[in-house]
């Protein structure tokens, strides 16, 4: 079990990599938002060129940082529910999604994905707008994206069980959200627990 959280702390150090990195793709989309923005309303012309690298960074970021967002538990989660069931049952559930939903999903996109990435490479696939971009780089993504996303799988899995058999801490239970709304009931619970005894 300490190889296997070796290299789960491995593939978290590169998703947090990956992620600090693909940070600054945001900046770059908006200053070329607000740049191609300024152009056009200024000077009343446009680039499809720039229109096009928008949406090529936007899928960058949500493709490349999805590895990263799962490392930071930061998808969305039905805090209702989840926060009544006890952290082994939040494990289970998220063992079982990550096997018999997330893990499938990620290679089958990426089985399809792939010869669309290669078929673009090969052909030199170009916009059809003019004096728009060489498609194969956004094509590249959508695999590049899945791998990233079914690696940190992999090691969300490691620690999931590492925690299940007692040798690491619930991985659900700190940072995020989550973590901050089971500190606080613990402390609503105290408080009431301290009120009863000085009730009685």
């Amino acid at each position: 079990m300490n190889a296997l959280l070796k290299t789960s702390r491995l593939i978290d150090a590169f998703s947090e990599r990956v992620g600090r990195t693909v940070i600054w793709l945001v900046l770059a989309a908006v200053l070329i938002s607000a740049g191609n923005a300024i152009v056009r309303k200024t000077f009343n012309t446009s680039s499809n060129a720039l229109l096009e690298i928008q949406w090529y960074l936007f899928s960058a970021v949500f493709l490349l940082g999805a590895g990263y967002a799962f490392l930071r538990n930061a998808h969305v989660r039905i805090d209702f529910i989840s926060s009544h069931l006890s952290p082994r049952m939040r494990n289970w559930i998220d063992i079982v999604g990550i096997i018999v939903f997330l893990g499938p999903l990620c290679i089958l996109l990426i089985k399809l994905s792939w010869p669309l990435f290669v078929n673009a490479w090969v052909s030199g696939e170009m916009s059809q707008n003019a004096g728009g971009l060489i498609r194969w780089p956004v094509m590249l993504m959508i695999p590049a994206g899945m791998a990233l996303l079914l690696l940190q799988a992999a090691s969300e899995l490691i620690k999931r069980f590492a925690f299940l058999r007692g040798a690491a801490a619930d991985p659900l239970g700190h940072g995020g959200e989550a973590g901050i709304e089971d500190e606080l009931a613990r402390e609503i619970e105290e408080h009431a627990r301290h009120v009863q005894e000085e009730v009685r």
